[in-house]
Protein backbone atom coordinates (compact mmCIF):
# COMPACT_ATOMS: atom_id res chain seq x y z
CA UNK A 1 0.00 0.00 0.00
CA UNK A 2 2.91 2.42 0.20
CA UNK A 3 4.68 1.71 -2.57
CA UNK A 4 1.10 2.50 -4.60
CA UNK A 5 1.06 5.85 -2.34
CA UNK A 6 4.46 6.79 -3.50
CA UNK A 7 4.00 5.71 -7.13
CA UNK A 8 0.81 8.06 -6.77
CA UNK A 9 2.21 11.43 -5.05
CA UNK A 10 5.25 10.93 -7.84
CA UNK A 11 2.91 10.86 -10.48
CA UNK A 12 0.90 13.94 -9.06
CA UNK A 13 4.46 15.32 -8.51
CA UNK A 14 5.03 15.40 -12.24
CA UNK A 15 1.64 17.32 -13.03
CA UNK A 16 3.10 20.69 -12.80
CA UNK A 17 6.12 19.92 -14.82
CA UNK A 18 4.18 18.70 -17.25
CA UNK A 19 1.37 21.36 -17.23
CA UNK A 20 4.00 23.87 -17.73
CA UNK A 21 5.40 22.25 -20.52
CA UNK A 22 2.22 21.82 -22.41
CA UNK A 23 1.67 25.80 -21.75
CA UNK A 24 5.19 26.66 -22.85
CA UNK A 25 3.87 24.64 -26.32
CA UNK A 26 0.93 26.42 -26.77
CA UNK A 27 2.49 29.89 -25.83
CA UNK A 28 5.65 29.04 -28.49
CA UNK A 29 2.77 27.95 -31.00
CA UNK A 30 0.53 30.91 -30.70
CA UNK A 31 3.87 33.36 -30.72
CA UNK A 32 5.24 31.27 -33.89
CA UNK A 33 1.37 32.12 -35.62
CA UNK A 34 1.36 35.55 -34.88
CA UNK A 35 4.77 36.16 -36.00
CA UNK A 36 4.12 34.46 -39.03
CA UNK A 37 0.51 35.93 -39.25
CA UNK A 38 2.10 39.71 -38.61
CA UNK A 39 5.13 39.74 -41.12
CA UNK A 40 2.77 38.61 -44.19
CA UNK A 41 1.53 40.50 -46.67
CA UNK A 42 -2.33 42.19 -46.83
CA UNK A 43 -3.06 39.58 -49.42
CA UNK A 44 -1.52 36.72 -47.36
CA UNK A 45 -3.22 37.37 -44.03
CA UNK A 46 -6.86 37.63 -45.76
CA UNK A 47 -6.05 33.98 -47.06
CA UNK A 48 -4.92 32.83 -43.03
CA UNK A 49 -8.37 34.21 -42.07
CA UNK A 50 -10.10 32.57 -44.57
CA UNK A 51 -8.25 29.63 -44.06
CA UNK A 52 -9.26 29.30 -40.02
CA UNK A 53 -12.85 30.11 -41.55
CA UNK A 54 -12.69 27.23 -43.79
CA UNK A 55 -11.41 24.86 -40.80
CA UNK A 56 -13.89 26.31 -38.68
CA UNK A 57 -17.03 26.15 -40.45
CA UNK A 58 -16.02 22.53 -42.47
CA UNK A 59 -18.09 20.31 -40.62
CA UNK A 60 -20.97 22.01 -40.93
CA UNK A 61 -21.10 23.24 -44.28
CA UNK A 62 -19.59 19.23 -45.67
CA UNK A 63 -23.30 18.11 -44.02
CA UNK A 64 -24.98 21.09 -45.97
CA UNK A 65 -23.20 19.86 -49.25
CA UNK A 66 -23.91 16.24 -48.80
CA UNK A 67 -20.26 16.03 -48.70
CA UNK A 68 -20.57 13.48 -46.01
CA UNK A 69 -21.56 9.41 -45.19
CA UNK A 70 -23.42 7.93 -42.85
CA UNK A 71 -22.37 4.54 -41.06
CA UNK A 72 -25.63 2.89 -40.20
CA UNK A 73 -23.68 -0.07 -38.43
CA UNK A 74 -21.96 0.64 -34.92
CA UNK A 75 -19.08 0.61 -33.63
CA UNK A 76 -18.16 -2.01 -31.12
CA UNK A 77 -17.97 -0.06 -28.34
CA UNK A 78 -20.72 1.58 -29.23
CA UNK A 79 -22.29 -2.23 -29.01
CA UNK A 80 -20.58 -2.77 -25.80
CA UNK A 81 -22.07 0.43 -24.00
CA UNK A 82 -25.40 0.25 -25.02
CA UNK A 83 -27.38 -1.16 -22.30
CA UNK A 84 -31.04 -0.05 -22.64
CA UNK A 85 -31.74 -1.72 -25.85
CA UNK A 86 -32.30 1.33 -27.67
CA UNK A 87 -31.20 1.28 -31.34
CA UNK A 88 -28.03 3.11 -31.89
CA UNK A 89 -28.06 6.30 -33.99
CA UNK A 90 -26.18 5.96 -37.54
CA UNK A 91 -22.66 8.10 -37.53
CA UNK A 92 -22.53 10.88 -40.00
CA UNK A 93 -19.07 10.54 -41.27
CA UNK A 94 -17.55 13.96 -42.36
CA UNK A 95 -14.55 13.84 -44.73
CA UNK A 96 -11.35 14.93 -43.08
CA UNK A 97 -9.59 18.58 -44.28
CA UNK A 98 -6.33 19.71 -44.48
CA UNK A 99 -5.87 23.53 -45.06
CA UNK A 100 -3.44 25.59 -46.22
CA UNK A 101 -3.09 28.95 -47.65
CA UNK A 102 -1.21 31.59 -50.16
CA UNK A 103 -1.29 34.80 -51.28
CA UNK A 104 -4.55 33.79 -53.72
CA UNK A 105 -6.45 31.99 -51.39
CA UNK A 106 -6.45 28.42 -49.88
CA UNK A 107 -6.06 25.18 -50.50
CA UNK A 108 -8.09 22.20 -48.91
CA UNK A 109 -6.99 18.17 -49.57
CA UNK A 110 -10.13 16.48 -48.28
CA UNK A 111 -10.16 12.36 -47.93
CA UNK A 112 -12.73 10.37 -50.07
CA UNK A 113 -15.29 8.55 -48.15
CA UNK A 114 -17.85 6.03 -49.70
CA UNK A 115 -20.16 8.00 -51.72
CA UNK A 116 -18.31 10.90 -51.38
CA UNK A 117 -15.64 11.11 -54.32
CA UNK A 118 -14.02 13.49 -57.07
CA UNK A 119 -17.32 14.04 -58.49
CA UNK A 120 -19.49 15.33 -56.19
CA UNK A 121 -16.81 17.91 -54.75
CA UNK A 122 -16.94 18.73 -58.39
CA UNK A 123 -20.21 19.04 -58.08
CA UNK A 124 -20.41 20.91 -54.99
CA UNK A 125 -17.37 23.51 -56.02
CA UNK A 126 -19.95 26.69 -56.83
CA UNK A 127 -21.08 26.44 -53.66
CA UNK A 128 -18.06 26.18 -51.79
CA UNK A 129 -16.84 28.96 -53.82
CA UNK A 130 -19.54 31.27 -52.28
CA UNK A 131 -19.53 30.02 -48.68
CA UNK A 132 -15.82 30.56 -48.45
CA UNK A 133 -15.99 33.80 -50.12
CA UNK A 134 -13.96 32.94 -53.41
CA UNK A 135 -14.00 33.93 -56.78
CA UNK A 136 -13.75 30.13 -58.00
CA UNK A 137 -12.96 26.84 -56.74
CA UNK A 138 -11.71 23.70 -58.51
CA UNK A 139 -11.47 20.14 -57.58
CA UNK A 140 -9.11 17.57 -58.52
CA UNK A 141 -7.84 14.43 -57.63
CA UNK A 142 -5.46 14.39 -54.96
CA UNK A 143 -2.03 14.16 -54.66
CA UNK A 144 -2.42 10.00 -53.69
CA UNK A 145 -5.21 8.14 -54.54
CA UNK A 146 -8.70 8.11 -52.00
CA UNK A 147 -8.06 12.34 -52.05
CA UNK A 148 -9.00 15.39 -53.32
CA UNK A 149 -7.84 18.57 -54.30
CA UNK A 150 -9.88 21.97 -53.54
CA UNK A 151 -8.21 24.90 -55.08
CA UNK A 152 -10.08 28.60 -53.99
CA UNK A 153 -8.60 31.72 -55.44
CA UNK A 154 -9.94 34.69 -53.34
CA UNK A 155 -8.47 37.17 -56.56
CA UNK A 156 -8.19 36.15 -60.16
CA UNK A 157 -4.71 34.90 -60.80
CA UNK A 158 -5.00 35.41 -64.46
CA UNK A 159 -5.49 39.15 -64.31
CA UNK A 160 -2.56 39.61 -61.48
CA UNK A 161 0.17 40.26 -63.10
CA UNK A 162 3.42 38.86 -61.96
CA UNK A 163 7.15 39.31 -61.97
CA UNK A 164 9.68 37.15 -62.25
CA UNK A 165 13.46 37.45 -60.90
CA UNK A 166 15.49 34.78 -61.62
CA UNK A 167 17.49 33.54 -58.84
CA UNK A 168 21.05 33.09 -60.70
CA UNK A 169 21.84 29.62 -59.85
CA UNK A 170 22.11 26.53 -62.25
CA UNK A 171 18.03 24.86 -62.10
CA UNK A 172 17.40 21.64 -60.25
CA UNK A 173 15.77 19.99 -63.04
CA UNK A 174 17.19 20.24 -66.59
CA UNK A 175 14.24 20.22 -69.49
CA UNK A 176 11.66 21.92 -66.63
CA UNK A 177 10.14 24.86 -68.37
CA UNK A 178 8.19 27.04 -66.05
CA UNK A 179 5.39 28.72 -66.82
CA UNK A 180 4.05 30.58 -64.36
CA UNK A 181 0.68 30.03 -63.01
CA UNK A 182 -2.94 29.04 -63.78
CA UNK A 183 -6.65 30.20 -63.31
CA UNK A 184 -6.34 28.97 -59.30
CA UNK A 185 -2.86 30.37 -58.71
CA UNK A 186 -1.21 26.77 -59.18
CA UNK A 187 2.18 26.60 -60.67
CA UNK A 188 2.26 25.12 -64.02
CA UNK A 189 5.36 23.66 -65.76
CA UNK A 190 5.98 22.05 -69.37
CA UNK A 191 8.98 19.36 -69.12
CA UNK A 192 10.81 19.62 -72.42
CA UNK A 193 12.55 16.33 -71.90
CA UNK A 194 12.88 14.10 -74.79
CA UNK A 195 11.04 17.29 -76.50
CA UNK A 196 12.23 18.14 -79.99
CA UNK A 197 10.43 21.61 -80.54
CA UNK A 198 7.48 24.05 -79.35
CA UNK A 199 5.34 26.81 -81.28
CA UNK A 200 4.46 29.72 -79.22
CA UNK A 201 1.96 31.98 -80.76
CA UNK A 202 0.16 35.07 -80.39
CA UNK A 203 -0.54 39.02 -81.03
CA UNK A 204 2.64 41.25 -80.73
CA UNK A 205 2.97 42.98 -77.47
CA UNK A 206 1.05 40.23 -75.23
CA UNK A 207 3.90 38.12 -74.13
CA UNK A 208 5.64 35.71 -76.05
CA UNK A 209 9.06 37.13 -76.39
CA UNK A 210 8.98 37.39 -72.61
CA UNK A 211 8.20 34.01 -71.84
CA UNK A 212 10.56 32.89 -73.79
CA UNK A 213 13.08 35.21 -72.22
CA UNK A 214 12.20 33.02 -68.76
CA UNK A 215 13.27 30.08 -69.99
CA UNK A 216 16.32 31.78 -71.62
CA UNK A 217 17.14 33.49 -67.71
CA UNK A 218 16.27 30.26 -65.84
CA UNK A 219 18.18 28.11 -68.14
CA UNK A 220 21.49 30.39 -68.55
CA UNK A 221 23.07 29.87 -65.00
CA UNK A 222 24.01 25.88 -66.54
CA UNK A 223 27.03 25.16 -68.43
CA UNK A 224 24.70 22.24 -69.46
CA UNK A 225 22.71 24.51 -71.60
CA UNK A 226 24.00 26.71 -74.84
CA UNK A 227 21.80 29.17 -77.07
CA UNK A 228 21.54 30.39 -80.62
CA UNK A 229 18.74 33.17 -81.16
CA UNK A 230 17.38 34.30 -84.26
CA UNK A 231 15.43 37.54 -84.23
CA UNK A 232 13.26 38.49 -86.77
CA UNK A 233 12.45 41.86 -85.68
CA UNK A 234 16.06 43.28 -86.13
CA UNK A 235 18.96 43.26 -87.59
CA UNK A 236 21.86 43.66 -85.13
CA UNK A 237 22.77 41.72 -82.00
CA UNK A 238 22.26 45.21 -79.97
CA UNK A 239 18.43 45.61 -80.79
CA UNK A 240 15.42 44.14 -80.03
CA UNK A 241 14.36 41.86 -76.81
CA UNK A 242 17.20 39.45 -76.85
CA UNK A 243 19.98 42.19 -76.55
CA UNK A 244 20.47 41.69 -72.90
CA UNK A 245 20.81 38.16 -73.52
CA UNK A 246 22.98 37.84 -76.53
CA UNK A 247 26.36 37.42 -74.20
CA UNK A 248 25.17 34.12 -73.32
CA UNK A 249 24.47 32.75 -76.83
CA UNK A 250 26.87 31.30 -79.27
CA UNK A 251 25.33 32.48 -82.22
CA UNK A 252 23.16 35.51 -83.10
CA UNK A 253 21.05 36.30 -86.44
CA UNK A 254 18.79 38.98 -87.04
CA UNK A 255 16.45 39.41 -90.27
CA UNK A 256 18.80 38.57 -92.77
CA UNK A 257 18.00 35.68 -94.79
CA UNK A 258 20.98 34.71 -96.02
CA UNK A 259 22.90 35.07 -92.66
CA UNK A 260 19.69 32.94 -90.96
CA UNK A 261 20.29 30.34 -93.85
CA UNK A 262 24.23 29.85 -93.05
CA UNK A 263 23.62 29.38 -89.29
CA UNK A 264 20.96 27.20 -89.88
CA UNK A 265 23.11 25.31 -91.77
CA UNK A 266 26.07 24.94 -89.18
CA UNK A 267 23.78 24.04 -86.96
CA UNK A 268 22.39 20.80 -89.01
CA UNK A 269 26.34 19.99 -89.74
CA UNK A 270 26.28 20.07 -85.98
CA UNK A 271 23.29 18.40 -85.22
CA UNK A 272 25.04 15.58 -88.15
CA UNK A 273 28.39 15.55 -86.27
CA UNK A 274 26.49 14.28 -83.01
CA UNK A 275 24.32 11.76 -84.46
CA UNK A 276 27.57 10.23 -85.80
CA UNK A 277 29.31 10.34 -82.67
CA UNK A 278 26.93 9.84 -79.67
CA UNK A 279 27.45 6.48 -79.18
CA UNK A 280 31.32 6.73 -79.30
CA UNK A 281 31.24 10.12 -77.00
CA UNK A 282 28.37 9.28 -74.45
CA UNK A 283 27.76 5.32 -75.08
CA UNK A 284 23.82 6.00 -75.87
CA UNK A 285 22.30 6.33 -78.59
CA UNK A 286 19.80 9.25 -76.96
CA UNK A 287 21.43 11.59 -75.16
CA UNK A 288 18.66 12.25 -72.57
CA UNK A 289 19.04 8.59 -71.23
CA UNK A 290 22.19 10.41 -69.46
CA UNK A 291 21.21 14.14 -69.94
CA UNK A 292 22.64 17.03 -70.88
CA UNK A 293 25.73 18.18 -69.63
CA UNK A 294 28.74 20.82 -69.69
CA UNK A 295 30.54 18.00 -72.34
CA UNK A 296 27.28 17.46 -74.31
CA UNK A 297 25.09 20.39 -73.99
CA UNK A 298 21.33 21.12 -74.38
CA UNK A 299 21.22 22.97 -77.48
CA UNK A 300 18.71 25.35 -77.27
CA UNK A 301 17.26 27.50 -80.65
CA UNK A 302 15.35 30.30 -80.79
CA UNK A 303 13.43 31.43 -83.62
CA UNK A 304 11.82 34.63 -82.46
CA UNK A 305 9.47 35.82 -85.10
CA UNK A 306 9.91 32.66 -87.27
CA UNK A 307 7.64 33.88 -90.52
CA UNK A 308 10.82 36.03 -91.01
CA UNK A 309 12.35 32.85 -92.16
CA UNK A 310 9.95 31.25 -93.68
CA UNK A 311 7.39 33.60 -95.59
CA UNK A 312 7.15 32.66 -99.32
CA UNK A 313 7.90 35.50 -101.00
CA UNK A 314 5.77 36.07 -104.28
CA UNK A 315 7.43 37.31 -106.99
CA UNK A 316 9.18 36.98 -110.12
CA UNK A 317 12.47 39.64 -110.13
CA UNK A 318 15.76 38.06 -109.28
CA UNK A 319 15.66 39.58 -105.70
CA UNK A 320 12.08 37.91 -104.81
CA UNK A 321 13.32 34.50 -106.18
CA UNK A 322 16.50 34.74 -104.14
CA UNK A 323 14.20 35.72 -101.02
CA UNK A 324 11.69 32.54 -101.49
CA UNK A 325 14.88 29.83 -102.01
CA UNK A 326 16.26 31.28 -99.00
CA UNK A 327 13.22 30.86 -97.22
CA UNK A 328 12.48 27.69 -98.48
CA UNK A 329 15.82 26.08 -97.42
CA UNK A 330 15.78 27.77 -94.03
CA UNK A 331 12.31 25.83 -93.47
CA UNK A 332 14.02 22.73 -94.73
CA UNK A 333 16.94 23.05 -92.36
CA UNK A 334 15.01 23.84 -89.45
CA UNK A 335 12.64 20.47 -90.03
CA UNK A 336 15.96 18.30 -89.99
CA UNK A 337 16.67 20.00 -86.76
CA UNK A 338 12.87 18.91 -85.28
CA UNK A 339 12.63 16.09 -86.38
CA UNK A 340 16.54 14.55 -86.34
CA UNK A 341 17.65 16.77 -83.45
CA UNK A 342 15.67 15.37 -80.31
CA UNK A 343 18.33 12.71 -79.22
CA UNK A 344 21.21 14.34 -79.61
CA UNK A 345 20.47 17.03 -77.89
CA UNK A 346 18.36 20.14 -79.73
CA UNK A 347 15.07 21.92 -78.49
CA UNK A 348 13.87 24.50 -81.06
CA UNK A 349 11.78 27.37 -79.59
CA UNK A 350 9.75 28.73 -82.19
CA UNK A 351 7.22 31.97 -81.62
CA UNK A 352 5.57 33.90 -84.34
CA UNK A 353 1.75 35.82 -84.21
CA UNK A 354 0.14 33.15 -86.16
CA UNK A 355 1.00 29.78 -86.19
CA UNK A 356 -0.70 29.09 -88.95
CA UNK A 357 1.07 27.42 -92.26
CA UNK A 358 2.36 30.61 -93.76
CA UNK A 359 4.47 31.69 -90.61
CA UNK A 360 5.19 28.42 -89.56
CA UNK A 361 5.29 25.42 -92.30
CA UNK A 362 2.88 22.65 -90.96
CA UNK A 363 5.89 20.26 -91.62
CA UNK A 364 7.46 21.67 -88.39
CA UNK A 365 4.58 22.98 -86.58
CA UNK A 366 2.57 19.58 -86.30
CA UNK A 367 5.89 18.10 -84.98
CA UNK A 368 6.25 19.74 -82.03
CA UNK A 369 4.55 18.77 -79.19
CA UNK A 370 4.33 21.54 -77.27
CA UNK A 371 2.18 24.80 -77.77
CA UNK A 372 1.26 28.00 -76.45
CA UNK A 373 -1.14 30.83 -77.20
CA UNK A 374 -1.42 34.13 -76.27
CA UNK A 375 -4.07 36.29 -77.34
CA UNK A 376 -5.77 35.72 -80.73
CA UNK A 377 -8.18 37.65 -82.93
CA UNK A 378 -9.16 34.31 -84.96
CA UNK A 379 -10.45 31.27 -84.23
CA UNK A 380 -8.78 30.05 -86.89
CA UNK A 381 -5.30 31.66 -85.37
CA UNK A 382 -6.38 30.02 -82.24
CA UNK A 383 -6.73 26.55 -84.03
CA UNK A 384 -3.49 26.44 -85.40
CA UNK A 385 -1.64 27.17 -82.35
CA UNK A 386 -3.15 24.58 -80.22
CA UNK A 387 -5.36 21.94 -82.31
CA UNK A 388 -8.83 21.52 -83.47
CA UNK A 389 -10.14 20.34 -79.67
CA UNK A 390 -9.60 24.13 -78.84
CA UNK A 391 -13.03 24.34 -80.66
CA UNK A 392 -14.01 22.36 -77.80
CA UNK A 393 -12.99 24.67 -75.03
CA UNK A 394 -14.48 27.97 -75.86
CA UNK A 395 -13.75 29.51 -72.76
CA UNK A 396 -10.24 29.14 -72.63
CA UNK A 397 -9.79 30.32 -76.68
CA UNK A 398 -6.82 32.83 -76.57
CA UNK A 399 -9.34 34.69 -78.89
CA UNK A 400 -11.06 35.57 -75.69
CA UNK A 401 -7.60 37.37 -74.01
CA UNK A 402 -7.24 40.74 -76.58
CA UNK A 403 -8.12 42.57 -73.64
CA UNK A 404 -5.10 44.79 -72.28
CA UNK A 405 -5.24 42.87 -68.94
CA UNK A 406 -4.62 39.46 -70.32
CA UNK A 407 -1.01 40.88 -71.34
CA UNK A 408 1.29 37.43 -70.47
CA UNK A 409 -1.66 35.16 -70.14
CA UNK A 410 -1.40 32.25 -72.62
CA UNK A 411 -3.34 28.70 -73.12
CA UNK A 412 -2.00 25.49 -73.79
CA UNK A 413 -3.74 21.66 -73.60
CA UNK A 414 -3.04 20.17 -70.02
CA UNK A 415 -0.74 18.09 -69.17
CA UNK A 416 -2.28 14.65 -69.02
CA UNK A 417 -5.51 15.98 -68.86
CA UNK A 418 -8.40 16.81 -71.27
CA UNK A 419 -8.61 20.47 -72.42
CA UNK A 420 -6.99 23.41 -71.82
CA UNK A 421 -5.37 25.71 -68.96
CA UNK A 422 -4.80 29.35 -68.95
CA UNK A 423 -1.36 30.50 -67.42
CA UNK A 424 -0.27 34.10 -66.33
CA UNK A 425 2.99 34.27 -67.41
CA UNK A 426 4.98 36.31 -65.25
CA UNK A 427 7.47 39.61 -66.35
CA UNK A 428 11.43 39.46 -66.47
CA UNK A 429 12.88 42.90 -66.06
CA UNK A 430 15.18 43.91 -68.38
CA UNK A 431 17.96 44.21 -65.66
CA UNK A 432 17.37 41.25 -64.32
CA UNK A 433 18.26 39.29 -67.68
CA UNK A 434 21.16 41.71 -68.06
CA UNK A 435 22.55 40.43 -64.79
CA UNK A 436 22.04 36.90 -65.78
CA UNK A 437 24.02 37.33 -69.11
CA UNK A 438 26.58 39.32 -67.35
CA UNK A 439 27.31 36.36 -64.33
CA UNK A 440 26.95 33.43 -66.65
CA UNK A 441 28.62 34.69 -70.08
CA UNK A 442 31.60 32.87 -69.18
CA UNK A 443 29.68 29.47 -69.28
CA UNK A 444 29.18 30.05 -72.95
CA UNK A 445 30.90 27.55 -75.43
CA UNK A 446 30.29 26.85 -78.82
CA UNK A 447 28.98 23.09 -78.65
CA UNK A 448 30.96 22.62 -82.01
CA UNK A 449 33.89 23.21 -80.33
CA UNK A 450 33.13 21.33 -77.88
CA UNK A 451 32.50 18.39 -80.17
CA UNK A 452 35.75 19.10 -81.57
CA UNK A 453 37.61 18.77 -78.70
CA UNK A 454 36.02 15.55 -77.76
CA UNK A 455 36.52 14.01 -81.15
CA UNK A 456 39.64 15.96 -82.49
CA UNK A 457 37.51 16.40 -85.16
CA UNK A 458 36.66 19.24 -87.64
CA UNK A 459 33.01 19.24 -87.32
CA UNK A 460 31.33 22.54 -88.93
CA UNK A 461 32.69 23.42 -92.10
CA UNK A 462 30.41 26.05 -94.03
CA UNK A 463 32.84 25.83 -96.98
CA UNK A 464 31.33 22.61 -98.08
CA UNK A 465 27.45 22.05 -99.21
CA UNK A 466 24.93 20.97 -96.67
CA UNK A 467 23.83 17.78 -98.67
CA UNK A 468 27.52 16.59 -97.46
CA UNK A 469 27.79 14.37 -94.24
CA UNK A 470 30.82 16.32 -91.60
CA UNK A 471 34.11 14.50 -92.11
CA UNK A 472 33.79 12.32 -88.82
CA UNK A 473 34.54 8.80 -88.12
CA UNK A 474 32.10 7.06 -85.85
Amino acid sequence: MKDLNDTMEGAFGYGPLVVGVALAVLVGWSVWWVVRYLRADAMTRQSIRQAVRVRRTWKRLAQMLNLCATDKMPTAMASLTNTDGKPIKPRVLVPALKVTHDAFGVIARANCLPGVGLAEFQKAAPYLADAWRMTRVSALPGDRPGQVMLRGVRVDPLITPTVHMPTGRPPKEYARWDLGVDEYGMPVFVPLKEVPGAAVGGLPGFGKTSCVNRLVCDWAPSPAIQFAFFDGKVSHAYEGDYADLVYRAFAFCGDDLEEANKLFKELVELRRARSASIRKVLSVKNMWHVGPSADWPLVVVVIDEAHTYFRDHKGSDPVTKRLAALAAENARLVEDLVKKGRSVGFLTLLTTQKTTGDAIPTFIRDVCPVGLSFAQKTADAAVAALGDDIREWPDASPVNLQDPAYVGVAVMSQHGRPGFVRIRTPYVADEDAARVAAESCDLMRHPARILEDLTGQDVVDLSKDDSEPPSMAA
